[in-house]
């Protein structure tokens, strides 16, 4: 399986402070942002990683995150000279991505919790051709809106509604078949002029072909776009590490408990970041006295047929 991670955009609500820096290089606690979605993917067992980010954002991530070689993982760059869609990621990741499972994922989103590994597993070893992730939240009307039948089953997706019928949003994760690059090339421009990723959804729905996996609340999604998530995404990173000792979304600490890399790797790579209070915890987890530890599979619903 291949992954993508969007890491594009204008970052207009966040305006000033984005006029003249990406909002994805934003230190979100103890890290850049865009560290957050490489995380997921990792975790899911992805080794070949596509970043897509505006022209001048991607040489200050390649700076950051080189080939990858020293996590065990491949990463490759494209840019997105404007902000034409999530769906455009499909194009401009054809070669990357085309013949073989996928995953995307939004640069500006976190995922942690418990039960990640196995929700991850779960997702990029399911059969449908298209796996959402729905999460309850207060503002539905923000985000694409999940329906769901009398079954229980997806049966309609709508782009900001004003008048949600659910509360759940689908987050900024997708997985999907090797017929994305040919669904996604059939996408119409929307009324804003972007390709839309719900419409690629929608095309998997008239396939009969989609998987919603619903979040539960062990499972903390975070959308970092406005002031306000971005100042709770910090917080709460700050609190895991308080309150458990273990720092979210540790490239270093993924790659080891993921076997990508060795215990003497990773010590190296905290090494390299001198006295700073994270390399000290990459080189603790290298020793074996990190927190962090893959937990067992547990109870997930799903939503569509059974995986």
């Amino acid at each position: 399986m291949k992954g993508i991670v969007l890491a594009g955009g204008t970052g207009s609500r966040l305006f000033p402070s984005t006029r003249g820096v990406s909002k994805h290089l934003f230190p979100v606690y103890d890290k850049p942002m865009f560290y957050y979605p490489v995380s997921v993917l990792m975790q899911a067992g992805v080794r070949e990683i596509l970043i897509i980010s505006t022209p001048e954002t991607l040489p200050l991530i390649r700076r950051v995150l080189g080939d990858g070689n020293q996590l065990g993982v491949e990463f490759s760059y494209a840019a997105q000279a404007e902000p034409r869609g999530i769906a455009e990621a499909f194009l401009i990741g054809r070669s990357h991505i085309e013949g073989g499972r996928s995953a995307l994922v939004l640069g500006d989103n976190i995922f942690h919790g418990e039960s990640m590994f196995s929700l991850l597993d779960r997702a990029a070893s399911a059969s449908a051709g298209c796996v959402l992730f729905g999460c309850e939240v207060a503002e539905p009307q923000r985000y694409a809106v999940a329906g769901f039948g009398d079954d229980g089953r997806l049966d309609s997706l709508v782009e900001k509604p004003a008048e949600p019928v659910s509360d759940y949003a689908v987050a900024g994760l997708y997985f999907y078949d090797e017929r994305v690059v040919e669904i996604a090339e059939q996408v119409v421009p929307s009324g804003r002029g972007e390709l839309e990723v719900t419409d690629v959804n929608r095309a998997y729905m008239k396939l009969d072909d989609v998987q919603v996996v619903t979040m539960g609340k062990e499972i903390k999604w975070l959308d970092l776009g406005t002031e306000d998530s971005l100042m709770e995404g910090a917080g709460y990173v700050s609190s895991v590490l308080r309150d458990s000792g273990s720092r979210v979304a540790c490239l270093e600490e993924i790659a080891l408990r993921m076997g990508f890399i060795g215990p003497e790797q990773c010590h190296r790579l905290g090494e390299a970041m001198g006295a700073s209070p994270y390399g000290e915890y990459v080189m603790s987890v290298a020793q074996g006295r990190g927190t962090g530890e893959k937990p067992a599979l547990d109870a997930l619903v799903w939503q569509g047929a059974a995986v």
